[in-house]
C-alpha cells in the first residue's frame, strides 16, 4: 500500500490490551485489530484539549445535531421501510482508536448488505477507492440518502456512544484494516470521525493508501481550530461546494 512513512517521532506503545496478532475474532466484546509488533511513530500522551474537551464537544453537538436534523432521520426512515423494508440500519464493523473494532451505524442504501447484494458489480475495487456512484445494488432512494450524506446521520449516535468523534480520520473495514502497512496504523492514535480533511478537500478520488496519508495531515494537527475549520467546511461539502471544486 505505498512506501513506508518516514520515523518522524520516537515510538510509543499503544495502552495494554490494544495488540493483537493482525486478526480479530469478532465474538469477543472488545476485539481488536492491530500487528503484534508495531512500529508505530505515535504522537505524545493527548492534549489536552483531546482528552477534556474534544469529547465534551463530541457529545454536546452531535445531541443538538440530532434534535436538528431529526425530521431528515425520520423521513429516511420512512422512505427506506417503504421503498426497501427492514432493516433500516446497517451496523458495520470498523476499526476505531487503538484498533478497537466496534459497530458502525449507517442508513441502508443496497439492496441487501452490500457485501451480499444479488446484482453484481464489476466496478473499482473497494480497497482502492472509495464509493462508487454506479453500483447498480444502490437503490433509487439510496443514491440521494448518500448523495447529500444523510446515511451518515445515524453516526451522530457513535459519536455519543464515545466509540467515534464529529472529526477524525473515517473509521475502515476490519479486512482493510488487515490489510495495512505498519504506518497506516498511525491513523488509530484518534477517535475516528464523521467528516475529516479528505471528505472537504478535493481529493476523494485518491487511493485509500494516499488516503491515510491526508488522514495523518489530521492526526499530527489535531486542535480546536482544526476541528472548528473542518466542522464549518463540511456543510459546503456536502453541497458540493468543497475546496478545489
Amino acid at each position: 500500500m505505498g512506501a513506508s512513512r518516514p520515523a518522524a517521532r520516537a515510538p510509543q506503545a499503544y495502552p495494554s490490551g490494544g495488540l493483537s496478532t493482525g486478526s480479530v475474532d469478532l465474538t469477543r466484546s472488545d476485539p481488536h485489530i492491530l500487528p503484534s509488533n508495531p512500529h508505530l511513530h505515535l504522537a505524545p500522551l493527548p492534549s489536552v484539549y483531546e482528552r477534556r474537551v474534544k469529547p465534551v464537544l463530541d457529545r454536546v453537538l452531535a445531541i443538538l445535531t440530532l434534535v436538528l436534523v431529526s425530521p431528515l432521520l425520520i423521513g429516511a426512515t420512512v422512505a427506506i421501510l417503504a421503498t426497501m423494508g427492514r432493516p433500516v440500519l446497517l451496523r458495520q464493523h470498523r476499526v476505531g482508536r487503538f484498533g478497537r473494532v466496534f459497530a458502525m451505524y449507517k442508513f441502508r442504501t443496497m439492496i441487501h448488505d452490500r457485501r451480499e447484494g444479488t446484482r453484481p458489480f464489476s466496478g473499482v475495487d473497494r480497497r482502492t477507492t472509495h464509493k462508487h456512484p454506479e453500483d447498480p445494488r444502490i437503490t433509487p432512494v439510496g443514491r440521494v440518502l448518500r448523495k447529500w450524506s444523510i446515511d451518515e446521520l445515524p453516526q451522530l449516535f457513535n459519536v455519543i456512544l464515545g466509540n467515534m468523534s464529529l472529526v477524525g480520520p473515517r473509521p475502515e473495514l476490519v479486512d482493510i484494516v488487515a490489510r495495512y502497512e505498519d504506518w497506516q496504523h498511525e491513523r488509530h492514535r484518534v477517535k475516528p470521525g464523521i467528516t475529516c480533511i479528505w471528505q472537504v478537500s478535493d481529493r476523494g478520488d485518491i487511493p485509500l493508501h494516499a488516503a491515510t496519508e491526508v488522514d495523518l495531515e489530521y492526526v499530527d494537527s489535531i486542535s480546536f481550530l482544526t476541528d472548528l475549520r473542518l466542522l464549518a467546511m463540511t456543510p459546503f461539502a456536502v453541497l458540493g461546494l468543497r475546496r478545489g471544486s
